[in-house]
């Protein structure tokens, strides 16, 4: 991919870093053999998946303490994968899903760049029907509700992969329809809670995004 142009970055958690490398800026483009035009992706959005937005920041902040042991993770729409990279370089037993043909190749060579272990990879759509991609503990995901439709698409395609016993976590920076998405997943059998990220405030410039949480036990189980 030589007509495009990267950058590096270190995105400091603590005393962690994490290394990436993304594409330079939301105006590189490349799709020569038209893979990703024959999946509906445009040349103006082509580049979102290669950028560190700042909902994945805050996910991978909130991601940064929180308890992995035993837990199989699943990142949704991981773009460029910055809360992936992070809890794989903590050992987290983490997969990582993207519609976007480039996706796991930045994926893997970030993996690299960070000395860590390759991330499982599955290139997918909400409305597929993956059985080989299984059942998580722990199923996170950043600015996935821009669009109107994908409120049933992900609530559903969550739900297929969620465990009897499931915590989900989604950043929103407002899209304007996380109010239907919460509803649908109470719906669904989840309990639902959100808080204003602090580290979204954090951010320059700062962001206001809201942190969703989603939790589902089993009848027997007090989560």
């Amino acid at each position: 991919m030589t007509s495009i142009r990267v950058r590096y970055q270190t995105v400091e958690f603590g005393d962690v870093d994490i290394h990436i490398r993304s594409l330079r800026d939301s105006q590189q483009f490349y799709d020569a053999e038209g893979i990703a035009e024959k999946l509906g992706i445009s040349s103006a959005s082509w580049p979102i998946f290669g950028i560190v937005w700042g909902s994945g920041e805050v996910l991978a902040r909130y991601l940064y303490d929180i308890d992995i042991a035993g837990r199989r993770v699943l990142e949704v729409g991981c773009g460029i994968g910055l809360a992936s990279l992070l809890l794989n370089h903590r050992g987290a037993d983490i997969t990582a899903t993207d519609y976007h043909p480039e996706a796991g190749n930045f994926l893997a060579e970030n993996a690299r760049l960070n000395g860590d272990r390759d991330i499982p990879f599955l290139r997918t759509g909400w409305a597929d029907d993956d059985g080989a991609l299984g059942l998580f503990d722990l199923i996170v995901g950043s600015d996935l509700l821009y669009e109107a439709e994908h409120v049933d698409l992900l609530s559903k395609f969550i739900d297929r992969h969620a465990r009897p016993r499931c915590e989900v976590i989604l950043v929103d920076p407002g899209r304007g329809n996380h109010a239907r998405f919460s509803k649908r997943m109470v719906a669904l059998g989840y309990v639902h809670t959100q808080a204003l990220s602090v580290h979204g405030a954090a951010l320059n410039p700062p962001l206001r995004a809201q942190v969703l949480r989603y939790i589902r036990s089993s009848p027997q189980e007090v989560y």
